[in-house]
């Protein structure tokens, strides 16, 4: 099988994805989802909010990207097809939280990261 023919992991597109976070690098974040992309957010409380598109994702994540004091770390990582289940902690200046995300891929990308 030629490369341009290799099938996709999609743990390769979430480890690509997750050190994009790790640098605090939003564009490359952003490369990396789709243009329809859906992220579930954990926040408000109790339900989170629906972010839908590059914007409103852009939006949702560039604070977490600007703070210097963040720091993403996976915990464990697996999937079953397109599928990608992550347990993570998020840590920032004064507290974390632990959580997890399922996240789909397709062609190549994130199309949704519910947490």
């Amino acid at each position: 099988m030629t490369s341009a023919n290799r099938e996709i992991d999609p743990i390769e597109v979430v480890t690509t994805f997750g050190a994009a976070w790790t640098n605090h690098d939003l564009d490359a974040a952003m490369e990396l989802v789709t243009d329809d992309c859906i992220f579930d957010n954990t926040s408000p409380a109790p339900d989170g909010a629906r972010y839908v598109g590059h914007a409103a994702i852009r939006g949702a994540w560039s604070g977490i990207f600007d703070d210097p004091s963040s720091r993403f770390e996976p915990e464990e990582t697996f999937s079953l097809g397109d599928r990608v289940v992550q347990l993570w902690r998020y840590s920032w200046a004064d507290g974390h939280v632990r959580g997890v995300d399922v996240i789909r891929v397709r062609d190549g990308k994130v199309a949704e990261k519910l947490s």
